[in-house]
């Protein structure tokens, strides 16, 4: 067993706040003296069907908590996913059905054992106890916050002073992420830096119950894979939990070598050696950026395919050869040619025409391995050609431009 001062060596690092330090060391003194591990609790939200390795910075910290011998919460947010997080945002969220909700619940739950303990991890729903509570409950629940402090939240400040619209309900998330605590009797509590608000309602509101206020440890936000903004789908920068062994492993290789540092230090299990080494130069940074990608990529499939990703790799990259298994798209049009940004849609190359249109401009974009310049560009009828289309360095889609019938 680690001494309390080790444990919570451990637990700090790659942390950005740690709320606070006294009280932690007192209860890891407690946890250890009494026996009883802490409870140790972390939300997501079910707002998407699948989670990105961004999300894993957090289970991460969750599993070096799960190893030190304490109780795992995961809480699925099934009930806060019906409000929407505001966390971050100029606008009211869209809210999901609870058919959506369900969904992501089951895949959420496949894919974080991936990293945690099935056995030593416990699965709650908030919605367990908030679905049962009364109007006047909730009522009860909302009267022990103020407007005002509500107000000195970020993201509510700018929309109240931008004239920009906030719905009451967008006021129960943090009350609701709050109480959640309350009813996991929570000893600790894991968010992004993001979070910060939400998890210190939280502490507000277990001590308005007569609890023990939790302890709060918030991580950093994941860089996407372009090295500027936070991981997310819709900005097409992430890596997939379940993306195939050889999008994961291309993406890892595609970072720089600065992004690599805070990859190393926020995902690989061998952080502090890795970048020492690549700093003093003991390690070259492409050697060390192949290391990571392996591990990455092993984490979510299996070693073996980890290194047959790498296979894949070398041989597209080193010796700059088109892969022989791209998959065959055919369009169907009414008129004689269709906008190119139209066709990576369709074809699944990119997600949106005007992702699209952004990669063609940065000159990203090749058709038959000549560079597109123009986002107008078109193709037309192929009377059986087949074009060869790549967007970056790792995406390749044949396409054959048919009339349709």
């Amino acid at each position: 067993m680690k001494s309390a001062k080790e444990q919570l060596d451990i637990i700090k690092r790659g942390a950005v706040d740690v709320i606070d330090e006294g009280e932690f060391t007192s209860r890891l003194e407690k946890s250890m003296k009494e026996g009883k591990p802490l409870r140790v609790k972390a939300g997501f939200d079910p707002t998407a069907p699948d989670l990105h390795i961004g999300h894993t910075v957090l289970i991460e910290k969750l599993r070096e908590f799960q190893e030190l011998g304490h109780h795992i919460l995961l809480l699925i947010g099934d009930f806060t996913a019906l409000i929407g997080d505001p966390t971050g945002k100029n606008e009211t969220r869209k809210p999901l059905t609870r058919k959506e909700i369900e969904k992501n619940s089951e895949t959420y739950k496949e894919q974080v054992f991936k990293v945690l303990d099935k056995d030593k991890t416990e699965i709650v729903y908030n919605s367990e106890w908030m679905d049962k509570m009364s109007a006047s409950d909730l009522i009860e629940i909302s009267a022990k916050h103020t407007v005002a402090r509500m107000l000195e939240r970020d993201d509510f400040s700018k929309r109240y002073k931008g004239g920009r619209p906030i719905a009451v309900h967008e006021f129960l998330y943090p009350i609701v992420q709050g109480y959640d605590s309350v009813a996991l009797k929570a000893d600790v509590e894991l968010g992004g830096t993001d979070q910060l608000f939400n998890l210190l309602v939280g502490r507000n509101l277990q001590k308005e119950y007569g609890q023990p206020p939790q302890c709060v440890l918030t991580m950093p936000i994941l860089e996407g894979t372009d090295g500027v903004q936070k991981m997310s789908k819709s900005l097409d920068n992430y890596i997939g939990i379940t993306d195939t062994p050889k999008e994961i492993f291309g993406k890892v290789m595609s970072i720089s070598d600065t992004l690599m540092h805070r990859y190393y230090d926020l995902l690989s299990r061998g952080s502090a050696v890795r970048i020492s080494d690549i700093k003093s130069g003991k390690v070259h940074p492409k050697e060390a950026k192949v290391e990571l990608a392996l591990e990455i990529t092993e984490r979510f499939h299996s070693r073996d395919e980890a290194e047959k990703a790498k296979e894949d790799f070398d041989s597209l990259f080193k010796k700059k050869a088109v892969p022989d298994d791209i998959e065959l798209k055919v369009i169907y049009i009414e008129g004689d040619s269709v906008p190119l940004p139209n066709v990576m849609v369709e074809s699944s190359l990119s997600e949106s025409t005007s992702a699209a249109r952004r990669d063609i401009k940065g000159g990203g974009v090749k058709v038959d391995g000549e560079k597109v310049a123009d986002a107008k560009q078109a193709l037309s009828l192929s009377f059986g050609k087949e074009h060869l289309i790549q967007r970056g360095k790792r995406h390749f889609v044949k396409v054959r431009v048919e009339k349709k019938k």
